[in-house]
C-alpha cells in the first residue's frame, strides 16, 4: 500500500494485529438491514390465498375438460404481488399429461386472470403464470 509519497506503508506498520474487516469495502460495513430485499409480507401472503381461493373454483367451473380436473396447490408471489405464480397439480389416476395440463392453462389463462380480477379488489390484476406439478 502506498500513500502517495514516500516510501511504501506496510500492514504491520499500521496496525498490530489485522482484524476481519481489514481490506473490506466501507460501504459493507455501513449497509443497513432495512436496505435488503424484502420477503412477502402479511397482505401478500393474504392475496395469494385470496387469489388462490378464486382460481380452485374458477378451475373447477372451466368448461375446457383438460383444466377442470387440475388442482390449485398454492399460489405464491413471484417476485412482487403484481405476478403470481399459481402451482397446479395433475390428477392422481394420470388422466393428463403435463404438457396438456400446460396447454390447457395457458388457453384458459386470460379468463383465470379476469375471474381474479371481479373478485379481488385491486388496481390492476396481478399477472398469473401457471407452474404444474
Amino acid at each position: 500500500m502506498s500513500r502517495g509519497f514516500g516510501p511504501p506503508v506496510e500492514w504491520a506498520d499500521v496496525t498490530d494485529e489485522l482484524g476481519p474487516e481489514d481490506g473490506t469495502d466501507p460501504k459493507d460495513w455501513h449497509r443497513k438491514p432495512w436496505n435488503a430485499p424484502r420477503g412477502a409480507g402479511r397482505k401478500a401472503h393474504q392475496l395469494c390465498r385470496q387469489v388462490a381461493e378464486v382460481l380452485h373454483a374458477a378451475v373447477g367451473g372451466c368448461a375446457d375438460p383438460v383444466v377442470q380436473p387440475l388442482t390449485v396447490a398454492y399460489v405464491t408471489p413471484a417476485p412482487h404481488t403484481g405476478r403470481l405464480r399459481v402451482t397446479t397439480m395433475l390428477p392422481a389416476d394420470g388422466s393428463i399429461s403435463r404438457t396438456a395440463a400446460e396447454a390447457g392453462l395457458a388457453r384458459a389463462a386470460g379468463r383465470l386472470r379476469g375471474e381474479v380480477a371481479a373478485v379481488v379488489n385491486r388496481r390492476h390484476a396481478p399477472e398469473l403464470v401457471f407452474e404444474v406439478v
